[in-house]
C-alpha cells in the first residue's frame, strides 16, 4: 500500500481552487451550526467511495477534515496525477475528482441532482449525507478511476 500521513502537498487544492468560487463566509452566522454538526458523517460517507481505490493509489492526505488520492506519474504533465479527495469546509463538503474535469465526458448521464451539487469542473459539495446521490458518485468515481487506469496513473 502506498500511503503517506502528510496533511498537504503541492498538488492538493486550496481555497482559490475552481471548487471555492468565492470567500468564506464572513462568520458562521452565515450558515447554521446545526447543519455544520452533520459534516463528520458527510465526510466519512464520502471518504467511503475512494476506498476500493485506495490500495492503488497513493493517499497523500488523512486528517480528519482532508482525504486526498494520488495517481502515479504522468510523463505528459512531468508530475503524478491527483486523483481526488474529500475536504471539509465551513459551508460544505467537497469531493473533488479530478478524471471529470480532465475528461469531460465521464459526466455524461449525470443525474440532475447530482450536476445540481458541482461546482468547476470537479468538485461536489455537500452539507448533508444523500445516499442515491452518493450511490451515483461512487459510479462516476469508479468510471473515473477505469479513466485513470486506461491513461496508465494507476
Amino acid at each position: 500500500t502506498r500511503t503517506s500521513t502528510s496533511a498537504s502537498s503541492s498538488r492538493t487544492p486550496g481555497r482559490t481552487g475552481s471548487c471555492h468560487p468565492g470567500p468564506a463566509p464572513a462568520s458562521n452566522r452565515a450558515f447554521p451550526v446545526a447543519a455544520r454538526a452533520e459534516f463528520p458523517r458527510v465526510f466519512s460517507e464520502l471518504k467511503k467511495l475512494f476506498r476500493p481505490f485506495a490500495r492503488r493509489l497513493k493517499v497523500i492526505a488523512h486528517t480528519p477534515g482532508r482525504y486526498y488520492l494520488e495517481g502515479a506519474y504522468s510523463e505528459k504533465y512531468k508530475k503524478p496525477m491527483w486523483f481526488g479527495g474529500v475536504q471539509r469546509g465551513k459551508a460544505y463538503v467537497s469531493f473533488h475528482l479530478i478524471a471529470v474535469y480532465a475528461f469531460p465526458g465521464l459526466l455524461k448521464g449525470l443525474s440532475p441532482k447530482l450536476r445540481a451539487r458541482m461546482q468547476g469542473k470537479s468538485c461536489f459539495n455537500f452539507t448533508k449525507v444523500d445516499p442515491p446521490l452518493f450511490r451515483e458518485l461512487g459510479r462516476l468515481a469508479q468510471k473515473s478511476f477505469q479513466r485513470f487506469r486506461k491513461e496508465k496513473w494507476v
